[in-house]
Parts: structure tokens; sequence; C-alpha cells
């Protein structure tokens, strides 16, 4: 009974911390990557991983936030973020030692391509990628270390109370209520070529710049009478073009930054 309700808890506690573009965001980017896989690429995932493909690996580090293993609950639960206060690069920045979104990122990668890791680890380290390069492009996962990535903004959208993080991770996105699949479909046809070599970029160092810069500019004024900030129509008008954005980098990167690394592994 107390392992039930310790697991409870720790649940709680997970669900209230931070989630990159909740489920459909994830799965976005993962889809839209698999369109811009080379073929040597699509062939080592598709041996790799078998009928399981980007967009449902996407969300699996998040569908294990309340498994009470201690992999889950304290090892892996700092790498969906990075912590850059405003004014500052990541570079500058002095990092936690239990780790952090670059340096998860950074291990998973080596794992990917390393021969003599297993399968099994192998599929993990896809899986943590394709979900780490989504979080790096959500403003509020390279957080300024204030407000724990926006979670403690609390406001009203379309007057139901929420906070800043979440907004950004799924409401504005699934205000729209569209699948996944509508959303690439619809993501991926507006992307031009000028656009995706433009875009081809496999290092976080700029992903993570881009981040913060939008991240301040996104905090809404609070109201002059100290009242709740109360977030609708305006505010999804005005920074939808952002999200679609970042969703539709998140994808082009992840291809590239998978293309890149598997044609190493390919030369090994």
């Amino acid at each position: 009974m107390q392992r039930f309700i310790l697991c409870f808890l720790l649940s709680i506690c997970a669900s209230s911390h931070v989630y990159a573009w909740g489920l459909t965001g994830h799965r976005v980017s993962g889809a839209i990557a698999e369109k811009y896989l080379t073929p040597e690429a699509k062939q080592f995932i598709s041996e790799l991983m078998g009928p399981e493909n980007l967009a449902q690996a996407s969300t699996y580090p998040d569908d294990q936030r309340s498994n009470p293993a201690e992999f889950w609950q304290k090892t892996a639960s700092p790498w969906h973020y990075v912590t850059v206060p405003k004014g500052k690069l990541y570079k500058e920045v002095e990092h936690p030692k239990e780790g952090d979104a670059v340096t998860a990122l950074n291990s998973f990668s080596k794992t990917l391509i390393d021969p003599k890791a297993s399968k099994e680890d192998k599929q993990l380290a896809l899986r943590f990628i394709v979900h780490l390069v989504g979080d790096l492009h959500q403003p509020l996962h390279a957080g300024n270390g204030t407000d724990r990535g926006g979670n403690d903004v609390k406001l009203e959208f379309f007057w139901k109370d929420s906070n800043l993080h979440r907004v950004w991770d799924s409401e504005m996105i699934d205000r729209r209520q569209l699948s996944y699949s509508e959303w690439t479909n619809w993501l991926t046809r507006a992307i031009t070529e000028e656009q995706r070599k433009e875009w081809e970029e496999v290092n976080p160092m700029v992903w993570i710049k881009e981040s913060t810069e939008i991240r301040d500019q996104i905090y809404p004024v609070p109201p002059k009478d100290n009242g709740k900030i109360k977030l609708n129509w305006q505010y999804a008008y005005d920074h939808a073009p952002q999200i679609q954005r970042r969703l539709s980098q998140a994808g082009v990167r992840l291809a590239a930054y998978l293309n890149n690394l598997i044609s190493t592994q390919q030369i090994q």
C-alpha cells in the first residue's frame, strides 16, 4: 500500500513538471522528420525499431514519466530541458551535475552509433533523441531559471486555469483540434525547399539560442490591477506562427541530425 501511494505521488509530481509540446507536438516533429530522412537513415531506423515510427518513438520518454523505476523518476527527469538565464548563452552557464537535455542528447547520440551497444539501448537512445530535439525547440524548455519554465506563471487560457508552460506545450496546439497527421500534412506542405536547406542546422546551441530569444518575447504582461493574466484569441493569434515554425524546424532538424549521425555510423 505504501509503495502504491509513493508511486501515485511520484506520478503527480511528474505530471506537474515540464512536458514539451505534449503528445501531438512531439508526434508532429517526428512525423515531419520521417519525410526528410535519407534512404540509409530510413533503413537503419527500420531495422532497429521495426514497425515503430518516429512519431510513436517521440513520446516514449514522457510516457514513462509515471514509471516508478528510479531511472525514470530521478535519473532521466532533468533531461527534458536546459536552463539559460536571460542574456546568457548555454555555454556561458554552469550546468547541473545530473545533466540536462544537451548532455543527454550527446550521450544518447553516442549510444545510437556505438557498435557495442545492445539493440535495446539503441532503441532507447533513438527514442530519446527524437524527443529531446523536440524539447529543445519548445521555447520554455530553455527556461530562464526563475519560474520552472513558465510553470509558475499562473493564468487563464480561454477562461480555464492554466500556466504559461502548459499553454505552449499543448493548449495552443490542441485548440486547433487537428490530429498529429493533419498538423504534419499542413506544415510539411508549407515548408519550401529554401526553408528546409536554411533550417538544416544540427548544432543544439543554435536551437537553444533561438528558443531563448522566443522565450523572452512570449511572457504576457500582467494586468495593472495585479489580477490574473487572461489569454485568449489575441495571444493565440499572435504566437501561432512561432509554434508552427518551431514544430516545422524541429522536424527538419531531427531528420538532419539523424541523417548526419547515421551516416557516421555507416562509415564505421
